[in-house]
């Protein structure tokens, strides 16, 4: 399983929405979500991928947080 694909996982998995308009380019305020549930996403991405992700203004789509999420494990 790829990293986008378990980011959308978590997404669908927290957010109830349709995984197939989820791409690379998806923001997450498409999605409906808030930055309070986007700090929610962000501590269930650490514990899945076993990473501490810093937040900021530059995670607003999926395909920021993979990139990050890849880039932090090597």
């Amino acid at each position: 399983m790829t990293t986008f694909d378990k980011v959308v996982k978590i997404l669908v998995d927290y957010n109830d929405c349709d995984a197939s308009e989820i791409t690379m380019g998806t923001k997450f305020a498409d999605l409906g979500l808030d930055s309070l549930d986007t700090v929610e996403l962000v501590m269930n991405f650490e514990e899945e991928f076993g990473i501490t992700i810093e937040m900021n203004e530059g995670l607003q789509t999926v395909g920021d947080v993979v990139k990050l999420i890849d880039s932090t494990q090597g």
